[in-house]
């Protein structure tokens, strides 16, 4: 018989957004006549910018005419694209990159599950907590998380803490870690670090020869001022990190899947003699072993969004958002909640009131109000507590959600 993965038998019986989405379906069988506002969720809800379904309109038409007809693409992303996003996301900070050091895929999430495939199992991994839930499951799957002890952490993953009392922004690893998570703008607390702030994750990753994973997948969202929106902003940052950033969120393309990874050559890691190799060189054997590339239609769309209009009409998305986040923000604060986030990024994090735990609040909120949240607990141990808002649906829900809030009397 066929040995399994036992890795993935680790992993608890249940995905936490499947039992969301299970407890949200019973409440519909019980109350099928209800308006339910999802608040927790973090799809989108407003359309694609008209450039980017222009482009892929154009693009589909091209499909369909033999003299401009393709088959497979580059593996690692058409040139085209590679170009606007070296120009807008990077040459824009100052930022220099060769055009092999772009990685074009279908979806950050994939990326960011991926990556450790091509890196050695013995590395000790670091992640945030609270955390978005990839990030520890791929631990898991890869062989490199240990046993899980009593207190429901993983025995070789180390967890940085992100509370209240620390800004939700994690101290150093007391203890040499080889790979690190991080996210900023951060999901699920909403929360950025300053140019200051991720210089000390530099600073220590170039001095324990560790490599930082960075998702900058909410980049898009960055307002204020001394926010980097690239990690490679930081000297020394190339030799020490990879960036991971989706189309999703920025241009609306959670259902059409297009995201991209920069693995610089600078950044080396070290076979178990000691010897120096390239990264960039293994992620390009990956995924040109293993992937045939994004669609050219898909791919066509997301150049559309480096155009004039398409910038604009990305930058009109996202203040929508943060607008709702705005609206959100201020009226929780109003009701006597503890909010955090919201400012540079599409997430809020808000305190659970009178000590329940994020699960309990979740129940009472769906069927008083039949508003629904992301309990905070789904993101990990110091997640309890908590509950996690977007600004990811429509005004008018919004502001109706806001209302039944204000006149609930559960909290």
């Amino acid at each position: 018989m066929a040995l399994v993965n036992g890795n993935y038998l680790k992993l608890p019986e249940y995905f936490f957004f499947n039992d969301l989405e299970g407890k949200i379906n019973a409440y519909k069988l019980l109350h099928p006549e209800a308006k339910l506002i999802r608040m927790g969720r973090g799809d989108v809800s407003q359309a694609i910018p008209e450039e980017a379904a222009k482009a892929m309109a154009d693009a589909a038409k091209e499909m369909g005419v033999l003299e401009t007809f393709r088959g497979y693409g580059p593996e690692t992303g058409y040139k085209f694209l590679k170009d606007k996003i070296i120009k807008f996301d990077y040459n824009a900070y100052g930022i220099q990159l060769e055009q092999d050091e772009v990685f074009v895929s279908d979806g950050s999430k994939s990326d960011v599950g991926n990556i450790g495939h091509i890196f050695g199992r013995d590395n000790i991994i670091a992640i945030t907590d609270p955390v978005y839930p990839v990030y520890e499951n791929a631990a898991i799957m890869g062989g490199r998380s240990g046993h899980l002890a009593d207190d429901g952490l993983w025995s070789n993953i180390v967890y940085l803490g992100c509370t209240a009392e620390n800004g939700f922004k994690p101290a150093l690893p007391q203890d040499h870690v080889d790979i690190i998570y991080l996210c900023y703008p951060n999901n699920p607390t909403g929360i950025a670090l300053t140019k200051a702030e991720l210089k000390k994750w530099v600073d220590y990753a170039l001095d324990n020869q560790a490599i930082i994973i960075f998702d900058g997948a909410y980049c898009a969202y960055i307002r204020e001022k001394d926010i980097p929106h690239s990690i490679y902003e930081i000297k020394g940052a190339k030799k020490c990190a990879i960036e991971i950033r989706s189309y999703s969120k920025t241009g609306g393309f959670t259902g059409l899947r297009c995201s991209y990874t920069i693995v610089p050559h600078e950044l080396m890691g070290s076979t178990e003699t000691g010897e120096d190799v390239e990264v960039n060189k293994l992620w390009n054997r990956r995924a040109t072993t293993y992937y045939n590339g994004t669609s050219y239609i898909v791919q066509r769309g997301a150049e559309a969004l480096y155009s004039k209009k398409g910038r604009e009409q990305c930058r009109a998305l996202t203040d929508y958002y943060l607008e709702n986040c705005k609206i959100i923000r201020d009226e929780m604060t109003a009701c006597g909640f503890e909010v955090y986030g919201g400012v540079n990024a599409p997430h809020l994090w808000i305190k659970t009131p009178g000590g329940r735990s994020s699960w309990r609040f979740f129940q009472e909120m769906l069927y008083e109000l039949g508003v629904v949240c992301t309990p905070g607990a789904g993101f990990g141990n110091l997640g309890e507590g908590y509950f996690r808002f977007t600004g990811f649906n429509q005004r008018e829900a919004i502001l109706e959600a806001m209302e039944r809030i204000r006149n609930w009397k559960g909290y």
